[in-house]
């Protein structure tokens, strides 16, 4: 009986401790473990449109993005994003798919209004799914990527892209895609040090300042080609 008022002591100090620091701090979930937000203006699409935007945003977008817009290694998981969920229509979306992103590693899109409107009813059917089932980042698969035309690929790569003023396919770049695939070896055209970068060093410049002048298709097309020197 005499230990009773100690244990009550202790008891009463461990209290004061735990009301001195406050609640205890809950574990920090995943943003995959979470429901994506609620889309401010619910809309729906044609299911032939939605259909046109899953091709044409997985040839133009899941190279960074992933084919089902979920989250690449590169590029954020678009049915999570305050600007899809902000969206009406392509209001939001529009602007940046045809502005792009430079400082963060997303160049412009040229797309006409039928196409970009199919990716955008892509995007929100894509969104109204995760809302409803929740889902979490994925990997972009080297299917992702090739979409582009080799030759094509070339011919800018040693004629309007001026990459061959610092590269050689026979030269710094010989066996490149033995080294890097899919994924890594896009990044390493796109950024040289591996990741996006909003301050490049002065030797990596024209790498950043080829992102705004890339259109979708020449980005598809030097990956392309880039695949061929093994």
């Amino acid at each position: 009986m005499r230990q009773i008022p100690r244990i009550l002591s202790i008891a009463v100090i461990t209290v004061r401790i735990a009301i001195a620091q406050g609640p205890a701090k809950q574990p920090t979930q995943s943003p995959a473990s979470q429901r994506p937000l609620q889309t401010v203006t619910p809309q729906t699409y044609p299911i032939q449109q939605i259909r046109a935007g899953e091709l044409r945003f997985s040839s133009q977008c899941g190279f960074c993005h992933g084919r089902d817009a979920a989250g690449g290694e590169t590029g954020p998981d678009l049915t999570r994003s305050k600007l899809v969920t902000e969206d009406n229509r392509g209001d939001k979306i529009g602007p940046v798919v045809r502005s792009g992103r430079p400082q963060q590693g997303m160049p412009a899109f040229s797309l006409n209004d039928a196409d970009l409107r199919a990716i955008v009813a892509f995007i929100h059917d894509q969104k109204t799914k995760a809302e409803a089932l929740g889902g979490g980042r994925r990997s972009v698969e080297d299917a992702d990527l090739a979409t582009g035309d080799a030759a094509a690929g070339r011919l800018y790569f040693n004629g309007a892209g001026g990459c061959s003023a610092c590269h050689s396919a026979t030269g710094n770049l010989a066996g490149i895609a033995s080294r890097y695939h899919g994924l890594d070896l896009l990044l390493r055209m796109l950024y040289p040090g591996g990741r996006p970068t909003p301050a490049p060093p002065e030797a990596l410049s024209a790498h950043f300042d080829q992102l705004g002048k890339y259109t979708d298709d020449d980005m598809h097309n030097v990956y392309a080609y880039l695949v061929t020197l093994k």
